[in-house]
């Protein structure tokens, strides 16, 4: 699984004019499901980034976690993720998961986020959507369950 960490001062992702997902400061995390994932990526994943210490602390070191800042989770499904353009300019997906898994992964990632205790909004898998974010820092990280990265 792959993810891209945003923290944000706030975000929400709509489909059509209806909000699907909304937050104030916490992180958007943009998620892609590779087709060689399991439950232990999700839980890995999760983990990792409800811990990721990139909040400032009283001495504006990132020193805490989106649990210690009181922050919340916006979840939203990305497969392009898995996007490769290392042969030519069209993006091939093949290392993407397909779409009954990458839900299933997708949904288990969330519940993992809430069983920490985080508030977690979301998407709606498989829907064209508009993601506005005001990125603060900014700060993005890159995770890998493989550790590619």
């Amino acid at each position: 699984m792959r993810a891209v960490v945003q923290r944000v001062s706030r975000a929400k992702v709509t489909v059509g004019k209806e909000i699907a997902g909304e937050i104030g400061a916490g992180l958007l995390v943009l998620l892609g499901v590779g087709n060689e994932d399991s439950e232990t990526d999700a839980s890995y994943l999760a983990e990792k980034i409800t811990g990721l210490r990139i909040f400032d602390d009283s001495d504006g070191k990132m020193n805490r976690s989106v649990q210690d800042a009181g922050g919340s989770v916006l979840a939203v499904s990305q497969f392009t993720l898995y996007g490769d353009v290392r042969r030519g300019k069209r993006p091939s997906f093949d290392a993407a998961a397909p779409p009954e898994q990458a839900r299933r992964l997708y949904e288990f990632f969330v519940e993992r986020i809430r069983a920490a205790g985080l508030r977690c909004e979301t998407g709606r898998f498989q829907e064209m959507m508009q993601v506005e974010l005001v990125n603060d820092g900014p700060v993005t990280i890159l995770v890998d369950s493989g550790k590619a990265f």
